[in-house]
């Protein structure tokens, strides 16, 4: 899939190095990946990890949840907000 936003990739970059299609845990991923969001629609967002891979992220853990966020994902859950569009 082609990445969408045009920063993602660097700027996620400093909070690590996992990506969406990584192996992990087949019973909770073991690795928390950290994404831009896309797009918002009620509680599930389209995020996007630092290599461009786009995936349906449930954000109900996270208030809030806008366009341009970056969260920390685990096993296709947003558990934390890592930082706000600037």
């Amino acid at each position: 899939m082609k990445r969408t936003h045009p920063q993602s990739g660097a700027a996620l970059e400093r909070y690590g190095s996992r990506t969406l299609d990584q192996d992990g845990c087949l019973t909770c991923e073991d690795a928390g990946v950290p994404v831009r969001v896309l797009h918002v629609d009620g509680v599930v967002a389209v995020c996007e990890d630092r290599v461009g891979r786009a995936r349906d992220v449930a954000v109900e853990f996270v208030p809030a949840v806008r366009a341009g966020d970056v969260l920390l994902v685990h096993g296709g859950v947003a558990l934390a907000r890592i930082s706000e569009p600037a």
